[in-house]
């Protein structure tokens, strides 16, 4: 399989099933993560929607967001 149809073939997947995918990959890439560490991106993950959802922060495109993730990287 080349990586457009893996990428092709998770849209067609149920969300939980990509996030668990994307869980899976980043795992195998990286490792486990530590519980200190996930107990401290769930607060921050936590305050980021509060933050949202009370106005008083705004998020970006994905759009905008890859397109500076690509330029950064030389992509």
């Amino acid at each position: 399989m080349t990586l457009e149809q893996i990428v092709a073939e998770s849209r067609e997947l149920p969300h939980e099933v990509r996030a668990e995918l994307v869980e899976r990959i980043l795992l195998a890439a990286h490792g486990e993560i530590t519980p200190e560490v996930d107990s401290a991106w769930r607060a921050e993950t936590r305050r980021r929607i509060a933050e949202i959802q009370e106005g008083t922060a705004t998020g970006l495109s994905l759009e905008n967001v890859m397109a500076e993730a690509r330029q950064r990287t030389g992509l």
